[in-house]
């Protein structure tokens, strides 16, 4: 069951970010602000029992989705598309949902892309290595005009 963060769960996802994210991975002060409510409009979703995570802020109607993370050992057993979907679902009223993915990460933009996200932007030299990150789109009006036809 995929729920929203709390205080509790703070130590186990510090565990998971620098799992995850490595060099990148957000400071433990960062995680329990954004768990515990200190930054506005921070979104942590939590696969109870699984280790996997979401973060997503819902800013008017554009959602954008800041991190994914799935313990390596559970990696392509659907955790990640179930934490994807549960950002989407919760986007009410949002357009679109946008994300930034390194160029080089072959298997994270595949992912991306078999959920319908497209290329919108490049953004050179945006790590910290030089490496370019793709600014990623997918647009959600499509998808609720769709369902309002009872497709």
């Amino acid at each position: 069951m995929i729920r929203a963060a709390a205080p509790g769960d703070v130590d186990r996802l510090v565990r998971l970010e620098s799992d995850c994210q490595g060099v990148d991975a957000w400071s433990p002060q960062l995680v329990s602000d954004g768990v515990t409510g200190a930054l506005p409009t921070i979104a942590w979703l939590i696969d109870e029992g699984r280790d996997g995570y979401a973060v997503a802020s819902y800013v008017d109607d554009v959602v954008e989705l800041q991190r994914i993370g799935v313990d390596p050992g559970l990696r392509r057993s659907g955790l990640g598309s179930r934490l994807l979907e549960a950002v989407v679902d919760r986007a009410e009223g949002a357009a679109r949902v946008l994300l930034e993915v390194r160029e080089d990460n072959a298997a994270a933009r595949a992912f991306y892309a078999a959920h319908d996200f497209a290329e919108v932007h490049r953004r050179p030299r945006y790590y910290r290595d030089g490496a370019t990150a793709l600014v990623l789109q997918r647009d959600l009006r499509d998808e609720r005009d769709g369902s309002d036809d009872g497709e």
